[in-house]
């Protein structure tokens, strides 16, 4: 068997993308499809690495988890994953690094969540701090908006919602920039527009080209390095009150099928390669 595992749960334009490219580098891998993967402690497997590509997040954290007590060489850690995956995590290790970030609050019951939101101001959003492309974020203009919410988050009740996580909203001008590194790299990025205030390819918006300036490598690059991601994407905004960038989020399993002909940049390549390279890393120690 492949000393080389991709782990997921479903073929997405992003995993065929993946899969050629590992064809054409020649090295031989496992597609190990994760609803139907079992795993027994102190019962080996024959992976050195493993690259994990779930969509479904809890699924690919415990499998990381699995198979690095197994001692398979996971990418990303399962620590990363844990880290990115939950919004409030990812603010507090940016801050931690001293990372430029929209201004974030959270609160944890509903009184003391209004509060906050009129301490912040409006407007502003609030997410869940668990969650991608956009789902259940919602804009506050007004008081009215923020008690509706709330109140909202309340009824569906779950831990998840008892957690109100917000930021300012930045007056971007209609699109925010995704940064892709690999490696402690950033191979490429991409603009993401829109007319909506949510900026978002899952929600419509236009992917196109995003020359790769020294303020956007330095400020993606310590973004992964603050929660130790190795392929990683970076959300960025630009700030036009501040006038500089801020890191609003960070993709453990990032996708970037609308990102290769926008960039020129092979990602699905360079992400085998730095794979393979942590195969040859294992075998030397």
């Amino acid at each position: 068997m492949a000393e080389l595992a991709i782990i997921y749960d479903r073929v997405r334009p992003d995993e065929k993308m993946l899969f050629e490219a590992l064809d054409e580098l020649g090295v031989p891998y496992d597609k190990v499809f994760a609803p139907q993967l079992k795993l027994v402690f102190g019962e080996p497997v024959p992976w050195k690495v493993g690259l994990e590509r779930c969509v479904s997040q809890s699924r690919g954290h415990a499998i990381s988890r699995a198979l690095e007590g197994l001692g398979v060489r996971m990418i990303n850690p399962s620590h990363v994953i844990e880290l990115c995956g939950d919004k409030l995590a990812t603010n507090a290790a940016l801050a931690i690094a001293g990372l430029p970030t929209p201004r974030t609050g959270v609160a944890f019951t509903a009184e003391s969540a209004l509060e906050l939101v009129e301490e912040m101001g409006y407007p502003l959003v609030m997410k869940p701090t668990v969650g991608s492309w956009g789902r259940m974020v919602s804009k506050i203009n007004d008081r009215d908006a923020a008690e509706a919410i709330i109140e909202h988050k309340e009824v569906l009740g779950g831990p998840q919602h008892q957690i109100f996580y917000m930021q300012e909203l930045i007056e971007k001008p209609e699109r925010d920039i995704r940064a892709f590194v690999v490696g402690g790299v950033c191979i490429g990025a991409i603009y993401r527009t829109s007319g909506h205030w949510i900026t978002n390819t899952a929600r419509g918006a236009t992917a196109s080209n995003c020359p790769v300036t020294s303020e956007i490598a330095q400020l993606a690059v310590q973004a992964a390095q603050a929660v130790q991601g190795e392929i990683v994407a970076i959300d960025l905004v630009e700030d036009p009150k501040r006038g500089e960038l801020l890191v609003i989020e960070i993709n453990h399993t990032m996708e970037f099928k609308n990102s290769v002909s926008t960039t020129g940049v092979n990602i699905p390549k360079l992400m085998g390669e730095y794979a393979i390279q942590q195969i040859k890393n294992a075998t030397l120690a």
